[in-house]
């Protein structure tokens, strides 16, 4: 699949973080299965916290909107490596995707690796184990 304006847009909401505090941006876009993309960016507070990762602030910006499906995530932190999403993104990724969701951690718009969710978040625990 080409993620081309997805990795673009998560590059335009890392200018948009407001990070005063660790000086570290990260932005990320969502494509749900209606194939909108929303975005985000981290949102830093003086009490930490207060903070929300760009993660969380792109699928709850999604579904706000009423879409709870995930089909792909793009995200980027320090541009010189690529960033992987902290433990509670990826716990709230899991919430909205499956197996099937690509997870795409860019680095610049042409250097990007895509993960599936069980290679960052192995074991999840998702609704299925509440059901049991």
């Amino acid at each position: 699949m080409d993620y081309t304006e997805l990795v673009k847009k998560s590059l335009e909401f890392r200018e948009k973080a407001y990070a005063p505090y660790s000086n570290f941006k990260v932005g990320a876009a969502v494509l749900m299965d209606d194939n909108k993309i929303y975005g985000g960016c981290n949102i830093e507070n003086a009490s930490y916290g207060a903070t929300n990762c760009a993660e969380r602030t792109a699928i709850f910006n999604a579904v706000s909107k009423g879409n709870r499906k995930l089909k792909a995530i793009a995200l980027v932190g320090d541009v010189s490596t690529h960033t992987y999403p902290c433990g509670i993104c990826r716990q709230v990724i899991s919430e909205f995707s499956d197996k099937d969701t690509d997870i795409i951690l860019v680095k610049n718009e042409n250097d990007y690796l895509i993960k599936k969710l069980d290679e960052i978040l192995p074991g999840a625990f998702t609704k299925n184990d509440l059901e049991k």
